[in-house]
């Protein structure tokens, strides 16, 4: 391991463990032993989820008069996955080490290898890996077989025959529903239809924290244009519109870099597809996805359903099965992204300071209120009065354990903008000090417009 390598492992575990310490993401049925890549979102990393969530549906729902939204079921018709093709092409090819018995994704491991890119070809990583390749985890070189494995979970449901599926992704419903939104919103093509969800994929090898696990949320939009349409300046203008979310969550512009997909690798009905990458700790993976989908999921569905899922353009008279540009994102990627941006350790005089630099509308928690001293209940009677003033507007927390420097460090790390203290001069000027997180700097405020303060900052 080199030492760029070594510190961006230490930076990653870190990460992972300052956010169980702090609240924000725990292993998953941790008193039982866990449960493999399966994480709990604690009370700040479900604040900090449901954040960037609202900031995605209010810039590509809300402040768009040409999206509408939806919300389909996780349980779907077995149908639907077999017209989308999932049923008999959702696989990867995973291949096991006989010694040590740890599973692989073949592909993935040929390449760490060899350098060699032999995805889909199952006889020729067999070969490979069976030609004396070593194993990285134990140095064996006994390899099975490979052999391709479903991506899908299989569940049952009473009443129906045959196995259902946990959606391995979102984009379904909102096909299947095409014809039920344009029947009954005053939709014009351009328009999408977008939806955040839970979505399952049974990865071979889940990784890297919250980057890749087998239970996740999407948020994504099907855009429906016409297949006559110049569609190359729209997909550069989403392409842009990711780069502009990923900066509002906090990345900077120097950790983000695109990747188109070379034509031989593109699935056979898409145009261009690129990914938008973010440079994590353990190197570039991909944050965003855009794809030019064609017309081939509505063809697809109205083929084995029997139902025709085209656009009537009244103004021209015509009927026509819209092409779809697909912008789709990763929720907890974007939180993975979030903290990794956020997580700053500042040297001030002989401590180190760890502090969540996230952008305002990111925060878990927006202000904290302090007492100057928890046994004086004046101040604890009127900090109380502050904080019940602030929090139906901000999400706020109130601390009166400890001194205010170490109440001051508690929230720094987990990234609350600004920090409000009642003192005593507060039970007679009606004003309190608000400190900044980032510059450390310290204001008196009059109580009676704290609220306009926090708004000319923290509802831009």
């Amino acid at each position: 391991m080199t030492t760029e390598q070594k510190q961006q492992d230490d930076k990653m575990q870190k990460i992972v463990a300052f956010c169980k310490r702090k609240g924000f993401i725990f292993p998953a049925c941790e008193i039982y032993g866990g449960l493999a890549n399966s994480y709990s979102y604690g009370p700040y990393g479900a604040e900090l989820k449901s954040n960037i969530k609202k900031m995605w549906w209010k810039k590509f729902v809300q402040e768009r008069s040409d999206i509408v939204g939806m919300d389909g079921p996780i349980l779907l018709a077995t149908k639907l996955w077999e017209a989308s093709g999932h049923t008999e092409g959702f696989n990867d090819a995973m291949v096991d080490c006989k010694k040590c018995k740890k599973r692989y994704r073949a592909d993935h491991v040929v390449k760490e290898l060899t350098g060699k890119d032999m995805e889909g070809d199952l006889a020729g990583m067999t070969n490979t890996l069976q030609g004396g390749l070593k194993c990285p985890e134990c140095g064996g070189s006994d390899w099975t077989e490979v052999k391709n494995m479903s991506q899908m979970f299989k569940t049952e449901m009473n009443a129906v025959e045959g196995p259902i599926y946990l959606r391995p992704e979102t984009a379904g419903a909102i096909f299947v529903d095409f014809k039920n939104i344009t029947d009954s919103m005053r939709v014009k093509v351009p328009f999408g239809i977008a939806q955040i969800g839970k979505a399952f994929r049974n990865e071979i090898v889940a990784r890297n924290f919250i980057f890749r696990i087998r239970e996740f949320e999407q948020m994504e939009i099907e855009y429906f244009i016409e297949p006559e349409t110049k569609w190359e300046p729209l997909f550069e203008d989403w392409l842009d519109k990711q780069t502009e979310f990923a900066l509002s969550i906090g990345a900077k512009p120097e950790d983000l870099r695109r990747y188109e997909h070379p034509k031989e690798k593109l699935s056979h009905y898409s145009k261009k597809t690129i990914d938008t990458e973010y440079n994590f700790p353990f190197g570039f993976g991909e944050l965003f996805g855009l794809a030019h989908r064609g017309d081939f999921d509505l063809t697809q569905h109205s083929k084995l359903s029997g139902v025709k899922l085209e656009y009537f353009d009244a103004a021209n008279n015509k009927r026509y099965t819209p092409h779809v540009l697909e912008p789709t994102v990763g929720v907890d990627r974007l939180i993975l992204t979030a903290i990794c941006a956020a997580y700053t350790e500042e040297k001030i005089e002989d401590e180190t300071r760890v502090v969540m630099k996230f952008p305002y509308g990111v925060a878990p928690i927006k202000i904290a209120v302090f007492p100057l001293l928890k046994n004086k209940p004046e101040l604890v009677n009127k900090a109380r009065e502050v904080f019940d003033s602030l929090k139906s507007r901000y999400m706020c927390e109130f601390d009166d354990n400890g001194n205010i420097g170490k109440r001051y460090r508690r929230q720094d790390e987990i990234g609350t903008p600004f920090c409000v203290t009642v003192d005593f001069d507060s039970l007679e000027k009606d004003d309190v000090t608000v400190r900044d997180r980032d510059t450390m700097e310290q204001t008196r405020i009059r109580i009676e417009g704290l609220n306009g303060y926090f708004q000319d900052r923290l509802d831009r």
